[in-house]
């Protein structure tokens, strides 16, 4: 159960040729109502893909029947050339669902700076509406038709015991960072919720999830996460509800794209608590998670505090040294101003890797989601191109 878990939406994933090796790279994601109400959250690069600028615009009426994604092409820094692409294409599925493009939103991922094959997408428009169903399979490729150096397709789904749902797909494995995360994500539900409601969900559950994904600093040009409502349970949640659930899917899915991020191969919680602000714990932790000194430390199980002192020290937060203490795994390795206990106590052998830094200043707390710096990761973005 993941896209089309929640009543009311259909999905598909086709190969339409945009790949050269002929894998699943073409999506589509359709909801049948009765309600058509969508928000979405994206990229703060400044440098947005076309796609991006599109599915921004057709947002601003929070109204969507269809989400067309491609992968094998990022469509950004095309020029006007390819943000007509993308209009061409959300009229092509207008066209073939009878609706109209301003309620069709496009994403893309790939490879940034070229032009996608337009014959290869607007076919894969026919094939995908052909193949749409409301089964796991076809879910399963429409998750799986977004993926590029994903390793696996990413779904999480969960139901309220009132009778209504949230289902969805991510995919992402490099460039994870804020503010969402290399990403695109679709979710789903059949609970009723006007488009107010919805819009307020959805940012408090990514503000604490895909905000929150930061594997190596890089902001994509082309993060996208919708969320579309069907209201085919007919069960109206509260606001708080309705958070609660999308945000229990969308952690599910940020840990899923963790996991599977490249070349990762420790996944490690920084949690910032005791700051003056939530603000400061989230600059500390994002600090703290992006420094190439921590993050190749953990990934040879060196529980080095130094370094994670260091790059604490330098985030601009209130600080005061006589104050922070610094956990790795459960064991207080640095407390007013010294030395706690030996490094060695730290176990940093397992995969799982939980650094907790206290700065003893305030009650704001955070979490960032990162992974080490490996060589496999270095590998695999040096030739990424080619």
């Amino acid at each position: 159960m993941t896209v089309t878990g929640p009543k009311g939406f259909r999905a598909a994933g086709v190969a339409a040729g945009i790949k050269a090796s002929g894998a699943l790279d073409f999506s589509l994601v359709v909801n049948d109502g009765p309600l058509d109400v969508a928000a979405g959250v994206f990229t703060r690069n400044v440098i947005k893909a076309a796609p991006v600028l599109w599915s921004q615009e057709v947002l601003k009426q929070q109204k969507l029947k269809a989400v067309v994604l491609n992968s094998g092409g990022a469509n950004a820094a095309t020029g006007p050339g390819g943000f007509q692409d993308t209009h061409a294409t959300a009229e092509k599925v207008a066209e073939v669902l009878g609706t109209g493009a301003i309620e069709v939103a496009v994403c893309s991922t790939g490879l940034i700076g070229e032009r996608l094959p337009m014959p290869a997408v607007l076919s894969g428009v026919d094939s995908a509406v052909k193949a749409l169903d409301a089964g796991p399979e076809a879910a399963l490729n429409a998750a799986t038709g977004v993926m590029t150096t994903d390793t696996k397709p990413k779904q999480a789904f969960a139901r309220h015991e009132s009778g209504w749902s949230v289902g969805g797909f991510a995919k992402g494995a490099g460039m994870l960072a804020p503010n969402l995360a290399t990403m695109l994500s679709v979710l789903t539900t059949d609970a009723v919720a006007d488009k107010e409601t919805l819009d307020r969900a959805l940012r408090a559950a990514t503000h604490v999830t895909f905000d929150r994904l930061d594997v190596d600093g890089g902001t994509s040009t082309n993060d996208t996460v919708l969320v579309l409502a069907s209201g085919a349970s007919g069960v109206e949640p509260t606001e708080a509800e309705l958070t609660e659930l999308l945000t229990k899917v969308s952690h599910d899915l940020v840990l899923q794209l963790r996991a599977d991020s490249e070349g990762a191969t420790k996944d490690v919680d920084v949690t910032v608590k005791g700051a003056a602000s939530e603000a400061d714990a989230i600059v500390v932790a994002r600090t703290v998670a992006e420094d190439n000194l921590v993050k190749t430390a953990l990934f040879g199980s060196d529980p080095n505090w130094g370094r994670i002192a260091m790059a604490l020290g330098r985030a601009p937060a209130q600080i005061d040294p006589e104050t922070v203490s610094i956990a790795i795994n459960g064991v207080t390795l640095f407390a007013g101003g010294t030395t706690a206990e030996d490094r060695s106590a730290a176990d940093l052998s397992g995969r799982a890797i939980d650094v907790v830094v206290d700065l003893g200043v305030g009650s704001g707390e955070a979490t960032i989601y990162t992974t080490d710096l490996s060589h496999a990761y270095v590998e695999e973005n040096s030739a990424y191109s080619s």
